[in-house]
């Protein structure tokens, strides 16, 4: 382990095997809401202050009166210090390579240093499921199920690489919530044109019915129409997510305007391509990864301190355009905000016989929300190719950690994608839905691709 890997307790954790899957103790879950943050991040902080300790986190109660986006709390904030090409040996250890590699690539690249603010807070009902998790869940099929599982993160004390993947791709996201944000393929220039995209996640409890017998194996219903450009207008996308994969496939089915029919769609997996993403992105690469992880071997390196992007409430100003935040090779980076955080390090190494354009992806989980926050992609080759940024942001008036936007960079091309942006739209995130079940019908994907 390198010199910023945490030496104690469970977090000294190395190269662990997947075949290790055993639940936690009714003792060590007790340290959840202890020395543990109830999500199972470490509650003290850092040996030199520079991580507070978390103490709840950051929650606003607005009484009913919530505004479509949430202000930014910390607009008094100073840089603490900007990393440019001139300073970066001197915070090497503090980034992966990839964002490394950006500064190496563009020379006027920078990135802000703000104060570590640990906001991540969530329901109380969250805390709940995730104590009770940590005691009956287990992986199944070689690690690519869940069983005795309930809703999110089932590892909160996780003891191999998969544990960790596990919990970021089940990990609570507001439970039923609607967003009307754009995705914007840039060019090497800067121009884009950006797609308009109406999505909505439901997790199956969450359902106007609750969980029931036909959510057998879901974990989530998602649901993606495109709104504009008027070429792409009409395209509707219906995802049922599995919990095990191997069990039963992802189900997923795309209405196509042009041919005006339902159809299944395999595709929709892995490294298929992406959404109207200009091929670049892959299925898995949305949410920063997601899907099925049987592809991979995934090792659990340990954990450390990393500057990643952190309370971006800047990228939600309705006072700025999309002219403003996107800039030819990366976003305008006096608009983003990143702080130093522990995340858990774990690399995923394309199995033998496995075909992905990714042979091994490199990823770094925030420790207080589960979420990948930086993923390096590398070639066949070997060769570092893409780097993925989240830029998290806490709902804190429905307690809901969640991305202000992603952006995945492609180190060669001098192109990017980014995703989650809505600050020209009218409407934002809707997290006071009420779904049924039926609007994540095939039925309900064919009316609305024919209104």
């Amino acid at each position: 382990m390198n010199k910023m890997m945490l030496k104690a307790g469970v977090f000294a954790l190395s190269v662990i095997s997947v075949s290790v899957m055993a639940k936690v103790t009714p003792e060590e879950a007790a340290r959840l809401g202890q020395d543990l943050t109830p999500m199972g991040a470490e509650m003290a902080g850092n040996a030199d202050g520079s991580i507070p300790a978390w103490t709840g986190g950051y929650s606003v109660d607005a009484n009913g009166d919530i505004p479509a986006r949430p202000a930014d709390p910390f607009a008094d904030d100073e840089i603490l210090f900007t990393i440019t090409r001139a300073n970066l040996d001197e915070h090497r250890d503090m980034l992966s390579p990839g964002q490394v590699a950006m500064f190496n690539k563009y020379p006027e690249y920078k990135m802000n240093i703000y104060p570590t603010r640990r906001t991540a807070a969530y329901p109380q009902e969250v805390y709940d499921v995730v104590k009770k998790n940590a005691v009956n869940a287990e992986m199944v099929a070689g690690g690519n199920g869940l069983d005795n599982f309930d809703r999110h993160v089932p590892f909160p004390i996780p003891q191999n690489g998969l544990e960790v993947i596990w919990n970021h791709v089940t990990r609570y996201r507001g439970g039923a919530v609607t967003r009307l944000v754009n995705q914007f393929p840039v060019l090497e220039n800067g121009d884009f044109v950006p797609v308009l995209l109406r999505e909505s996640l439901v997790f199956p409890e969450y359902m106007q019915s609750g969980r029931e017998a036909a959510d057998d194996n879901v974990l989530f219903y998602f649901l993606q129409e495109v709104l504009a450009p008027s070429r792409l207008t009409g395209t509707v996308l219906l995802v049922h997510e599995t919990i095990n994969q191997v069990r039963e496939g992802r189900r997923a089915w795309l209405y196509n305007a042009g041919q005006r029919r339902v159809r299944r769609a395999p595709n929709v997996a892995y490294d298929g391509p992406g959404t109207a993403s200009d091929g670049l992105r892959t299925s898995d690469g949305l949410d920063m990864y997601n899907g099925a992880p049987d592809k991979y071997n995934w090792e659990l390196v340990g954990k450390r301190e990393m500057y990643i992007g952190y309370n971006n409430y800047k990228l939600m100003d309705t006072n700025l355009s999309y002219d403003d935040i996107i800039n030819a090779g990366h976003l305008n980076q006096d608009l983003v905000r990143y702080e130093k955080h522990r995340v858990w390090e774990v690399k995923a190494t394309l199995k033998d016989g496995e075909r992905h354009i990714y042979s091994t992806r490199h990823m770094f989980i925030d420790e207080d929300t589960w979420t990948a926050s930086v993923i390096d992609h590398y070639d066949g080759r070997g060769e570092l190719w893409r780097v993925a940024e989240a830029y998290n942001s806490q709902f804190y008036h429905h307690d809901t950690p969640w991305m202000a936007a992603e952006a995945l960079y492609d180190l060669n091309s001098g192109r990017y994608i980014v995703l989650g942006l809505a600050n020209e739209e009218s409407s934002y995130m809707d997290f006071d839905i009420e779904p049924q079940r039926s609007d994540f019908s095939t039925s309900a994907l064919r009316r609305m691709g024919i209104r």
